[in-house]
């Protein structure tokens, strides 16, 4: 596929070697990879090469938890089969109903979107998915979690008995391992994670008083040389305030959490992800899979309260084939959880050291 090439796509990432062949071959795949791993690709190369673009009717599923992630698994479609004339929907909640309605009149092959949104157009007629042979679950921790899986579920009594299955994810908790148990007993496992968690991260923390948060990322600003930077907060509340002091500090500054209307973030992802600007505050929102190539800083302002989560801030830094640091800021209220998350992930935050070596994260 020409496409392929066109993206920079020179060589496969180690998920792309396991998965795409069984893929194509047309198994059930379950693949644990940390985001940035060229997941993505792993997935929509064995689907681009198996849909039947003569036809108009949707012919595979891809399920996402958020609306930022559809955007950027369709433009990756929209990428790689830019030569195939390949018809690709997104579909999510927080946009009009009617409006999906009317443009699944016009042919489909490919649908991306969140359970929610695909289950009503499916019960309500308007999506036929009875000719659907593949559906594709990213993020599948988040997606059959209590929020999502009896929508999931729904969603796939609308598809034919054959059928292909592939789980992605970072994490694969309990609800994942029984979702397995019912759908995909025949599965073929791949779990690159020893290989790839935290390859390419180089991760630090330091101790300070919430007070001092502030002026310590202002001395990062000054020292750090900053590709891009997201910077994360555990509530909407402190992504805005944290937001407008950065900007009265002189940097300029985006921020994104789910409590903003769906315009305004589309708006923030695109201009982020094209280099309008070098700094994103932002909730959790952001964690799930999003790909923005010129990160190369990601700041943990508030520390995460779990292992995955960590895991999920950090894969926005360091992605595949690029270096990246995670600086996580300290304070007493985190120690516990700080202590937890090392022993969960089996690895060593180190201390920050007084001057950071650029070779790890500015070529």
């Amino acid at each position: 596929m020409k496409g392929i090439y066109e993206k920079g796509y020179e060589k496969p990432s180690p998920v792309q070697e396991e998965v795409i062949p069984i893929a194509i071959a047309g198994k059930d795949v379950i693949a644990r990879a940390k985001n940035g791993t060229g997941k993505t690709g792993s997935f929509v190369i064995p689907v681009l090469e198996k849909v039947d673009f003569t036809q108009r009717y949707v012919q595979a599923v891809i399920l996402v938890p958020t609306r930022e992630l559809a955007l950027q698994i369709s433009s990756t479609i929209k990428e790689l089969g830019k030569y195939l004339n390949v018809q690709c929907m997104i579909t999510t909640g927080g946009t009009n109903l009617k409006d999906d309605i009317y443009r699944l009149y016009n042919p489909v092959q490919i649908l991306v979107g969140t359970p929610g949104r695909v289950f009503d157009l499916a019960n309500k007629g308007a999506l036929d998915l009875s000719k659907c042979n593949m559906l594709i679950l990213d993020e599948a921790d988040k997606l059959l979690s209590q929020d999502f899986q009896s929508i999931v579920e729904d969603v796939i009594s609308f598809l034919p008995n054959k059928k292909q299955i592939m789980l992605f994810s970072a994490t694969f908790p309990l609800n994942v391992k029984s979702f397995k148990d019912k759908y995909l007993k025949n599965a073929v496992l791949k779990n690159l994670m020893e290989e790839l968690t935290l390859l390419g991260i180089t991760q630090y923390y330091t101790y300070l008083q919430e007070k001092l948060k502030l002026h310590c990322l202002h001395t990062l600003f000054q020292k750090l040389e900053i590709n891009q930077a997201i910077i994360f907060c555990n509530t909407t509340k402190r992504v805005e305030l944290l937001a407008k002091k950065i900007t009265d500090m002189g940097f300029s500054c985006y921020y994104i959490h789910a409590r903003m209307d769906q315009q305004d973030r589309n708006r923030v992802y695109h201009d982020f992800r094209h280099n309008a600007c070098r700094c994103l505050v932002s909730s959790d929102l952001m964690t799930r899979g999003i790909d923005i190539p010129n990160v190369n800083v990601v700041i943990n302002f508030d520390f995460p309260k779990t292992a995955e989560t960590y895991l999920h801030r950090i894969g926005r830094s360091g992605r595949f084939g690029h270096l990246g640091i995670a600086i996580s800021f300290i304070t007493d209220d985190d120690v516990n959880n700080f202590y937890a998350i090392q022993k969960d992930l089996d690895t060593e935050i180190e201390a920050m050291p007084q001057n950071i070596d650029r070779t790890l994260y500015a070529i």
